[in-house]
């Protein structure tokens, strides 16, 4: 007999023969620690399907999961489907995102880095959009936009100071039938 034919009646039969990468043998250098086979979390030997959340899904940065939460805690309906917290979801961050880019842009402005609420009364009173969806919304501490009435503003040197400016008055002219207008007036000649 030869020596492969000895050690092959010593190993037990049914399990191939391994390199000497058992307990025997002597550990890869990995900085003093021992891996496991799991890696960070979660149970070793899941099918590779991670969860993935329904923001992530969406692609949202917004909590699809809490929105529906929220709309089946507040009983706005007896049912909620499926897409209902998705463009809630979805609804409500692009708001956040336009007031927030225009409030950094009123930021920047006044040069300052931080936004305040200033920041976001000049950013909404300024977008026509905005300024209509949150028309009935006071900021605190948000002020009020820059106006001066027209009244209020020094006359021009051509005018008198007692006379408020006045609108030229509108040319006459003549119409059908023998009618003149003037003004709004209209008056009747005889031909």
């Amino acid at each position: 007999m030869s020596s492969q034919d000895k050690d092959s009646q010593n190993r037990p039969r049914g399990r191939p023969e391994k390199d000497q990468t058992g307990p025997t043998a002597e550990p890869e250098p990995t900085g003093g620690k021992i891996r496991s086979k799991r890696g960070k979390g979660g149970k070793a030997g899941t099918g590779g399907s991670q969860k993935m959340s329904k923001s992530v899904k969406a692609g949202l940065t917004f909590p699809v999961g809490r929105m529906g939460r929220l709309l089946k805690k507040g009983r706005y309906a007896d049912r909620v489907g499926a897409g209902a917290p998705v463009y809630l979801a979805a609804v409500i961050e692009y708001l956040t995102a336009e007031v927030l880019e225009l409030a950094g842009n009123a930021a920047r402005d006044n040069k300052k880095q931080r936004i305040i609420p200033r920041h976001l009364q000049l950013a909404i009173r300024n977008d026509e959009e905005l300024n209509i969806l949150l028309r009935n919304v006071h900021i605190a501490e948000g002020g009020v936009l820059p106006n001066i009435h027209i009244e209020l503003l020094p006359k021009k040197k051509g005018e008198k100071p007692g006379q408020p400016s006045q609108p030229t008055p509108k040319k006459s002219t003549p119409s059908k039938a023998g009618k003149t207008t003037t003004a709004g007036k209209t008056t009747t000649t005889a031909k």
